[in-house]
């Protein structure tokens, strides 16, 4: 298939860029590299250009004639989307209006798009599944439901057709250690704690450590990128095949604790690093872990990577890459 791929330069767009290359699609990816980079589109084209560039996004989708469209281009952090809404509901909900004008002019009818559980706020029933309410407790998550219901509305008024993805906490890095994570002010727990390690940073802030969980720290379900690329995949090709709209969980449907994700980057590097209990971050809920059986059922996905310590471990060498480049 040929396929449009926004933000498929920076790191979870493009670990699917990848999956997609190798399973032999034809790519082109457009991203204005505000958080991506050149270097890790592996496979396909790169047009360097932002989705408020709408003259050069239609130019691309007329020329380029793609079967689907992946959205990966967004903001995502949910403390600073607390601070800055605005800024999220320009990128995340203005941005994805803009692209779904575009597709609608050029008859581009198939979307898989990146949500999140932000989505779903402070669930009731935990695992969360995907008829859960949603209500948000942060603009990210806010501007997440709004680009779901565009698709939703657009989907009942014609002939469009869309995945929404909804991410759990991504994690990890390319097991073949040619991708990862390069922001330039990462916010990750496993990344940051890891950068802690290496000694860029000399201690981890530990956000709340209050919450009504067994050690007091957010839980999180933790995915490995790699598995989460595969889900794309999937996602397209149930797509293609069924044509039919739907929305799914990709998580692995358990938790770990900040405390306890803290633990394993201590155990695989063998560094103990400092570790201070800072405030509550604006924004976050206790606990969300990801139902993720429809996936699992409906797209046969099958996760490869569900395992902390080797989550940990490819994002370590990773780091440890970078590092390397960054002396050399």
């Amino acid at each position: 298939m040929k396929l449009f791929v926004s933000g498929g330069a920076g790191y979870i767009g493009s670990h699917v860029v990848k999956a997609l290359g190798l399973a032999g699609h034809d790519v082109v990816v457009y991203d204005n590299l505000s958080f991506g980079h050149a270097w890790a589109v592996l496979h396909g084209r790169l047009v360097v250009g932002g989705l408020a560039d709408t003259v050069l996004l239609d130019t691309i989708l007329a020329e380029f004639k793609p079967d689907a469209v992946l959205h990966f281009a967004a903001s995502i952090q949910v403390e600073e989307s607390v601070r800055k809404p605005l800024m999220y509901y320009d990128n995340n909900v203005v941005n994805t209006l803009r692209l779904l004008q575009a597709m609608d002019k050029n008859r581009i009818k198939k979307l898989i798009y990146s949500s999140t559980a932000a989505v779903y706020g402070i669930p009731d029933k935990i695992p969360v599944n995907e008829t859960a309410q949603l209500l948000p407790i942060n603009p990210y998550g806010t501007s997440k439901v709004m680009g779901e219901a565009m698709m939703r509305d657009l989907a009942l008024a014609g002939d469009f057709r869309y995945v929404a993805i909804r991410y759990f906490n991504v994690s990890g890095a390319d097991p073949d250690g040619q991708l990862g994570q390069a922001y330039r002010f990462p916010t990750h727990l496993i990344t940051r704690g890891l950068k802690t390690a290496n000694g860029e940073y000399p201690k981890l802030h530990m956000f709340g450590t209050d919450y009504d969980t067994p050690d007091g720290t957010c839980i999180r379900d933790y995915i490995h990128v790699s598995d989460l690329a595969q889900a794309h995949v999937q996602a397209l090709n149930y797509l293609a095949e069924t044509g039919s709209c739907t929305t799914v969980n990709c998580g692995y449907g358990h938790g770990f604790s900040v405390r306890e994700v803290v633990a394993a980057i201590k155990k695989v590097t063998a560094i103990d690093f400092p570790v201070e209990a800072s405030e509550r971050r604006a924004g976050d809920s206790h606990a969300l872990i990801a139902d993720s059986s429809k996936i699992r059922g409906l797209m046969a996905w099958a996760p490869r990577y569900d395992d902390l310590d080797f989550i940990v471990k490819t994002a370590w060498d990773w780091e440890r890459h970078l590092a390397s480049k960054r002396m050399g």
